[in-house]
């Protein structure tokens, strides 16, 4: 096991960035949308959503802290985490856009519990309480409690290789 120490004088060392990053590339990713409410509800497109213990039920999920929808993180306390069907994409498009009313442009959506935008059609939904955001390396790690959670038909929709595909 690698202690903070570890981490901390180990900095700097490792793979050349691109080669980090081609490594990473090749691994397949669920995609999701975290929608957030509040006086401005937005969202974001999320390829860094994982389950981090079933009991109590913890999820996770990264956000960089120069993303537009950093601020709205930063200051809620809940999230929609909504895992996309292979039939998504263009909505994940839409909410990885910076620079638009990304709701607006999605359309249909509700409001949930909390104030939460909350999208139709999805193939799995959890509604969660943000528990601890830790900043590391200019990234939000944001771990969240489960409060709810709903599972339709279809297909993931997954990211690799800079563009979005499906299981076959």
């Amino acid at each position: 096991m690698t202690s903070t120490t570890d981490l901390a004088q180990s900095a700097g060392a490792g793979p050349p960035v691109d080669t980090f990053k081609a490594v990473f590339r090749q691994h397949p990713a669920g995609v999701a949308v975290v929608t957030l409410g509040g006086e401005r509800p937005t969202g974001f497109t999320a390829t860094s959503v994982t389950s981090l213990s079933a009991d109590p039920p913890l999820l996770t999920f990264n956000v960089a802290l120069t993303a537009s929808a950093w601020p709205a993180v930063e200051r809620t306390g809940h999230v929609a985490v909504h895992l996309l069907t292979d039939r998504q994409s263009d909505l994940a498009t839409v909410f990885a856009t910076s620079g638009i009313d990304r709701l607006a442009v999605a359309g249909r959506w509700h409001q949930g519990p909390h104030g939460l935008p909350l999208l139709p059609d999805v193939r799995s939904r959890l509604v969660a309480r943000i528990e601890r955001r830790v900043v590391v390396a200019g990234q939000a790690v944001v771990v969240a409690e489960v409060l709810d959670a709903l599972t339709f038909a279809g297909a993931p929709l997954l990211y690799h290789d800079r563009s979005y595909t499906t299981l076959t």
